[in-house]
């Protein structure tokens, strides 16, 4: 078995949280409040910035020139191909206004933390493991949501779903899984942090849908 098939059936019970989400249910259904697809994608945004900034960190200590090429350019989409599709529909009047500047949220914060730090200080095959779930479980997502979508007239969200249901999404997902199973056969020692990393950066995931459908932010000090 891959590392990559390993560590997803190590990861069923914490996907099938995700999938049961109800953030996703109604996302998928078109029900989701407005105000809350905007919270999520504000912090999604700002998720976005630090992702592409664990990825471009992951590129400079990749093993060889394609290793290198992909993660670079994956920083590249991350900062401006999808950043520029949220801020499309947060000004394409779908949504309310803000309210106020976005920050950080306590979830979107610790991981994204978690990621740069990760890429900047963690053996490559154990950061390349910490940004795989961003890819794998958007794009798993995206199929599901895009089945939901599909029997919606109208779907609010239907450009979102798109973009995470596109054949070429789920290619780099493919060459994601592919180049974290070639680090894995090369660095056996590794395996393990492996599976904690993906398994940690996977509990991010959920907890990120999760705190967005809440709409988390800091709490007033008492």
């Amino acid at each position: 078995m891959s590392f990559t098939d390993d560590t997803w059936a190590r990861t069923a019970a914490l996907r099938s949280a995700i999938e049961g989400s109800a953030f996703l249910a109604e996302l998928g259904a078109g029900t989701l409040d407005p105000a809350t697809f905007r919270h999520y994608l504000e912090q999604d945004t700002i998720y976005l910035a630090g992702y592409a900034r664990a990825l471009a960190l992951l590129a400079a200590r990749a093993p060889g020139p394609a290793a290198a090429g992909f993660w670079a350019g994956s920083a590249g989409n991350a900062a401006a191909v999808e950043v520029a599709l949220h801020a499309d529909l947060l000004t394409g009047g779908l949504l309310p206004e803000a309210t106020g500047p976005a920050t950080a949220s306590p979830t979107t914060l610790g991981y994204v933390s978690y990621l740069v730090a990760a890429a900047a200080t963690a053996p490559y095959p154990v950061a390349a493991a910490a940004v795989l779930p961003c890819y794998w479980i958007y794009a798993d997502a995206g199929r599901r949501l895009a089945a939901h979508a599909e029997l919606v007239a109208e779907h609010p969200y239907a450009r979102w779903v798109a973009a995470y249901d596109a054949p070429e999404f789920h290619a780099s997902v493919a060459t994601a899984r592919r180049l974290v199973d070639e680090a894995a056969e090369a660095n056996p020692g590794d395996v393990e942090a492996m599976h904690d990393a993906f398994a940690l950066a996977t509990r991010y995931e959920w907890l990120f849908w999760e705190t967005a459908h809440a709409r988390e932010s800091w709490p007033a000090p008492a």
